[in-house]
C-alpha cells in the first residue's frame, strides 16, 4: 500500500511527493505528466520506479530530485519542501543533499578518479574528509584506481566512480536515472550489487528510475506509473514479477 504523503515524523522518510502533478505545454495542449502522486520513500531503502514509455518516470525522478518544480503539490526532502525554495537555494540542496547517478557518466575526463569523486565537496566549498574518500573509494572497489583518468576505466568501472560522487557528500538520498543503460551485463550486475550495498551497509536511500525488470529485482520495492499515475507497488520483486506486471500495464 502508499502511504500518505503526510507523516507525523518526517525523519522516517528521505523523499515525500504530497499531491504531486506536472503539466508541460501551452494552456491549450498541456501534457499531463504527473497527475497527483503522493508517495513516501522511507530512509535507508531501494525503490525502483518502473512504467511504459510516457508514463512519467522521468518527470517523477526529476520532481523527487528537485531538477524540475512541479505544477502544484510539494515535494519534501527530509524536513525540507524543495517547492519553497529559490532556484540558488535549490542547486544547494541538490549539491549537498541528493547524490545523482546518471546513464551518461558525466565524468570530467581530465580530472583523476579521486578529483571526480571530491568535484562536489569543492564545488560547495568543502573540506575532503580524506578517510570518508578512501571509505567510498573501497566500496565501490576503486581504492588502487585513485589516479587513473575516465579514460583508462572499462564502463562500469567509469558507473562506479559516479556512483561513489553521489556518495561523498553523504547525501539524504541517491537519485539513479537508468544507471545500467549503458553497461553490459556483467558490469550492469556490479552498479547493481554497489546499490544495494550502499543500502544494506551505508544506510543509504536510493531511487532508481529504470526499464530493466532484472535491475528492479535489487530495489526493495517497485513503484509503477502509468499515465502519470500511480499504478502499484511490488515488494521484493522478482525480475519475473516485474517484467510480468510491465506486460499488463502495456495494455493498462
Amino acid at each position: 500500500m502508499f502511504r500518505t504523503a503526510r507523516s507525523a515524523n518526517p525523519v522516517d522518510w528521505s523523499i515525500r511527493l504530497d499531491s504531486v502533478s506536472k503539466v508541460y505545454g501551452s494552456a491549450k495542449s498541456p501534457v499531463q505528466a504527473l497527475d497527483a502522486v503522493s508517495i513516501e520513500l522511507r530512509r535507508g531503502t531501494f525503490t525502483a520506479v518502473m512504467g511504459p514509455s510516457g508514463s512519467g518516470k522521468s518527470t517523477f525522478l526529476n520532481c523527487a530530485a528537485g531538477l524540475d518544480r512541479p505544477t502544484s503539490g510539494s515535494v519534501w526532502l527530509g524536513d525540507v519542501e524543495l517547492s519553497n525554495l529559490d532556484e540558488i537555494q535549490l542547486t544547494e540542496v541538490r549539491r549537498e543533499r541528493i547524490g545523482f547517478i546518471f546513464q551518461a557518466y558525466n565524468l570530467l575526463g581530465s580530472l583523476t578518479v579521486e578529483e571526480n569523486v571530491s568535484l562536489p565537496l569543492r564545488l560547495a566549498d568543502r573540506k575532503t574528509d580524506r578517510a570518508f574518500l578512501r571509505e567510498v573509494l573501497t566500496a565501490v572497489g576503486l581504492g588502487e584506481h585513485l589516479k587513473r583518468r575516465p579514460s583508462e576505466l572499462s564502463g562500469g568501472q567509469q558507473q562506479r566512480v559516479a556512483v561513489a560522487r553521489a556518495l561523498i557528500t553523504r547525501p539524504d538520498a541517491v537519485v539513479a536515472d537508468e544507471p545500467t543503460g549503458a553497461l553490459d551485463s556483467r558490469s550492469s550486475r556490479q552498479v547493481l550489487e554497489l546499490l544495494r550495498h550502499v543500502v544494506d551497509n551505508m544506510g543509504q536511500t536510493v531511487l532508481m528510475v529504470t526499464h530493466d525488470p532484472v535491475a528492479a529485482s535489487y530495489a526493495d520495492s517497485v513503484v509503477f506509473l502509468a499515465d502519470g499515475r500511480l499504478a502499484g507497488e511490488m515488494h521484493s520483486p522478482t525480475s519475473e514479477q516485474v517484467a510480468s506486471r510491465m506486460t499488463h500495464l502495456g495494455e493498462w
